[in-house]
Order: structure tokens, then sequence, then C-alpha cells
């Protein structure tokens, strides 16, 4: 059953009249227009909107919020898991893993709705991919800068982001372009089973990308679809986004979930599928709520055996910062 108040924005697209609800992917190739939220473990909310409209996110107020952000990890912790990564590198089980936190804060009002803080978000910290979502029981305010598949017609194209550094900075250290390497052939790897043979390139390698407070480093790989491929493969094929877990992708989900536990709607995907199209975000820079009156926050930092663990821990608060000032409180 759809929420009388569901609806979608991102780029511009407004989508409301929720007709249709599901978590069957079988759905997407029916030519409709589908908004997209699947999480990191990849729980899918597909919602198929009757009204569909190019229009500027309908603007709303927000209450800043107060309070200390509660981490569910410390400083120290995040150190040792960052350390524990390190030596399983060493040991040869991984290559590379995003390791991630989760920040919550009590909303002042249960019923507060997100639509107000992601007004403030397009204003204060204007995202590529920023994206809004409302469906049963999930709210989800995003200002994702990271593409994870654009589609037009069977090209297909991912731009998987690695490496962060100060905005005033200019230049990426060599960890930075090794970890962006890992990804990209991580990225390769999983359009490959996709793609027609030979079709996959790396259109652009190591581009800087200025955002509010940061630069990112960034890649374009980019391939053909193979005929009769259905979104269901497309999506088992990709998800979870290479650059925010790790390579080898199945050792490091592995690592992941043991020390992690569920990130839920943070590091998954969301966005829009309307037949052979496509914008899909990777949701990263993500607040969410699921109706327990807390609002959500997920901020982390990938990792390497080069990788110095109090850097790691600082970038993870460099990317939370400017976010977190936007929707109050005390980071």
């Amino acid at each position: 059953m759809c929420d009388q108040d569901s609806q979608f924005w991102m780029g511009g697209i407004h989508a409301s009249n929720c007709v249709e609800v599901t978590n069957n992917p079988d759905h997407l190739d029916d030519g409709s227009f589908w908004a997209v939220s699947i999480s990191f473990e990849g729980e899918k909310t597909f919602l198929r909107f009757a009204d569909v409209t190019q229009q500027e996110f309908p603007s709303s107020p927000w209450e800043k919020l107060s309070g200390k952000w509660i981490s569910s990890q410390s400083e120290r912790d995040y150190i040792a898991y960052v350390e524990r990564i390190r030596r399983t590198i060493s040991e040869g089980g991984v290559y590379q893993v995003n390791a991630c936190r989760e920040l919550n804060l009590h909303l002042q009002k249960e019923d507060q709705s997100l639509a107000g803080l992601f007004s403030n978000l397009l204003i204060e910290n204007p995202a590529h991919y920023a994206c809004y979502i409302k469906a049963d029981g999930l709210e989800v305010a995003s200002a994702s800068p990271e593409r994870f598949l654009s589609r037009k017609g069977s090209t297909i194209l991912t731009s998987p982001i690695k490496g962060t550094i100060r905005s005033d900075e200019d230049t990426f250290g060599e960890k930075d372009k090794a970890e962006n390497l890992m990804i990209v052939d991580l990225m390769r790897n999983d359009l490959g089973q996709i793609c027609v043979p030979g079709s996959i390139e790396v259109s652009e390698l190591f581009r800087h990308e200025k955002h509010p407070g940061i630069t990112h480093l960034v890649s374009d790989v980019q391939g053909t679809i193979a005929k009769e491929t259905s979104w269901a493969e497309i999506l088992d094929a990709t998800l979870p986004p290479g650059s925010v877990s790790g390579a080898p992708k199945s050792s490091a989900l592995s690592i992941i979930s043991t020390y992690e536990g569920a990130r839920g709607p943070y590091c998954g995907t969301m966005g829009w599928i309307h037949g052979d199209r496509a914008e899909l975000s990777v949701a990263i820079r993500t607040f969410w709520t699921t109706g327990d009156g807390f609002l959500r926050f997920g901020t982390g930092a990938g990792i390497t055996w080069g990788s110095d663990a109090a850097a790691e821990w600082a970038e993870t608060q460099l990317k939370a910062r400017h976010l977190i000032s936007i929707a109050g409180g005390e980071l």
C-alpha cells in the first residue's frame, strides 16, 4: 500500500500520487516511472508514481536540532576498527574496505518531516545527485555527490568516488589514487557481468570534483548493456556499490557485517528508473528516519594498508561536519 503523502524528488523530477509499491525488481521492466530506494543490505523499495513533473522541490521550513549527535563508534573504537582492517589486508584477506559509522540524534518532534531539511540541503550543500524520498515508514534526504549508475538506452555509466581532501588542498596522495584505481577495477568487473564483452572502458580517470568544503577524486567507467538484460540482473551484478564496500567485494562485505551491522539506506542506492533510462546515486551524505523518533546520518572512509587510522577518523568528521551543521546539533 502507498502512503498518501509518499513523494520523490531528484534533479528537478518530482513524483507524487503513488499507485504501487513493491520489492520485486521484475516490475522495473514495465516501462513505468519508478522511484528506487535499496538499502546497503539489499532491502528494496520501488514506488510507481502516476504524476511525474519537472519542478523545483516544494520548499518547507526546518527547525534546527539541538543536542549532541551520538556515534555508533567512538574515536577509539573506529581507530581500532581501521587497524583490524589493516591487519586483514596485511594477511591477504582483502585489499580495501570502506569503514563507516552512524550518527544519530533524537528529533524534537517525532513527526518532524525531513522535507524542510532537504530544502536547506539544496541551498546550503548543493549536490549533483541530491534526492528525497518518502515512503511507508521511511524518509530519506540525501545530498549525495556520487553517481552510482546512469543509463541511457544501452549505455551504462558509473562514477565511483575514492579520495577526499579539503577544498583548500590541491593534491591527492598515492594512497587516494591507489584506492580509486582498486574501485575502478571492481566496477569494471561488476559491469562485466551485464555488458557486451569488450565494451567496458574507463572514460575518465582521477577527475577532481569540487564540493562544499571538500574535493573528491572521481573516475568514470562505462559499458554497453547486453541485449535482454533485465533490471534485476543489473542490480544483482552491481549492488551494493563498490565505492562504499571494498575489494574484493565479498571479503569487504563480510568485514563490514561483522564490525558495523546493518547500514540501512546509507550506502545503498536511491534514484529513479524509467524504462531504459535511469539515474541512481550512491546514498552517501544521507539523513534518514524510520519512524522511531531518531534522525540518522552515516559517514565513512576507505581503508587501505597505507591508511593512518587517526587520519581516517578525521576524514569521517570532515565529511560529516558541514551537513550536520545544516541539520543542527553538535558533532
